[in-house]
């Protein structure tokens, strides 16, 4: 099932609801609690959602019903500024998830970055048991590309997780 969605930079308006959505166990997910206090984002509306290498996006559907967020960060991979990667986040509503709105969200903010940035590379991970995550990303047009052992520190152990890329030039699929 293919969804279609747009994003848009939160307001000051969103705060309550970004909050709301950070405090809520239901909306992070198993693999996104990392059991750490949720922060107000009324400061992040004074700095801004989007600087130089951080961001964060509300995925919306055709509607304009906010479904989630989508966010990045820096991955370095050597001292270049040309090393610079973004690493993906995505979290949506438990009533949103399963319907394609993950695959066209994270399809949508690669295709943001590569038309405002320079950067080559775009990558996400999940933990190799969220296999939805893995479906999405693998839809939106990653590749898969190997196992990151021990890597995140979630629930009181370490998680493996599965590594997914997308380069610069790389054709993209069909969503289905």
């Amino acid at each position: 099932m293919s969804a279609n969605v747009r994003l848009r930079a939160p307001a000051a308006a969103d705060v309550p609801m970004l909050d709301a959505w950070d405090a809520s166990l239901a909306f992070k997910g198993e693999f996104n609690d990392f059991g750490q206090p949720p922060k107000s984002n009324a400061e992040r509306v004074e700095n801004g959602f989007i600087d130089g290498q951080h961001g964060t996006l509300i995925v919306e559907t055709e509607a304009g019903e906010p479904i989630g967020t989508v966010d990045w960060r820096p991955a370095m991979y050597g001292p270049p500024p040309d090393s610079l990667a973004y690493q993906l986040g995505i979290s949506l509503a438990p009533e949103a998830r399963g319907k394609g709105y993950g695959a066209a969200a994270l399809r949508a903010v690669v295709e943001y970055l590569f038309a405002t940035t320079d950067v080559n590379r775009v990558e996400a991970s999940c933990d190799v048991e969220n296999t939805a995550s893995q479906r999405a990303l693998q839809k939106a047009g990653f590749r898969r590309e190997g196992i990151a052992r021990g890597a995140q520190f979630r629930a009181g152990a370490y998680h493996d997780l599965l590594l997914f890329g997308w380069v610069r030039g790389d054709e993209p699929p069909p969503l289905q």
